[in-house]
């Protein structure tokens, strides 16, 4: 039977799961953000080093090395930089996954303890009427189980696609 104790002991486990879940994506949102710093500064130094070498060239064919030497570097720090960022994401993406896992399993275990709490104490004469609101109970249950799968699967195909993507750069 559902009491004041139990209402009070579901929300505090969700209000307790919601404040993890902020806190491991705002974990996700400061690496992102030391990450970009990161890249930023090694930018602002990689800029130096090269204007000061530029400076430095007498002959035309040195300056066309040392831009063609620059040119080559930029796609493997940018598949070095979108690999850091997918593994922040998917690190992210995983928790709220997690997250939404386990308050759709809590939700259908209360929405059934609810259920057969109230089917229990049901009037007599009413067994049609109970049998047809488990019925459709499981039936949306199932539904949600469908939807979910569909969705996890449709999300770990994007991560697949993301990686093989980056892979084929690298």
């Amino acid at each position: 039977m559902l009491n004041f104790a139990t209402l009070t002991a579901t929300q505090k486990s969700a209000a307790t799961g919601f404040f993890e879940l902020s806190n491991t994506l705002f974990d996700g949102l400061q690496s992102l953000v030391k990450l970009n710093l990161q890249a930023a500064k090694a930018t602002l130094q990689e800029t130096a080093d090269t204007t000061l070498a530029a400076f430095q060239i007498k002959d035309p064919q040195e300056l066309v090395t040392l831009q063609t030497n620059l040119l080559k570097a930029v796609p493997e720090k940018a598949t070095s930089y979108l690999r850091h960022v997918q593994a922040i994401a998917t690190s992210s993406g995983a928790e709220v996954r997690q997250y939404a896992e386990d308050l759709g399993a809590d939700a259908k275990t209360g929405f059934a303890t609810l259920v057969e709490t109230a089917t229990q104490n049901a009037p007599a004469g009413t067994e049609n009427a109970v049998a047809l609101v488990k019925s459709t109970v499981a039936a949306a249950t199932k539904a949600i189980e469908s939807a979910q799968q569909v969705a996890k699967e449709a999300t770990d195909k994007a991560v697949e696609a993301v990686e093989a993507h980056l892979d084929a750069k690298a």
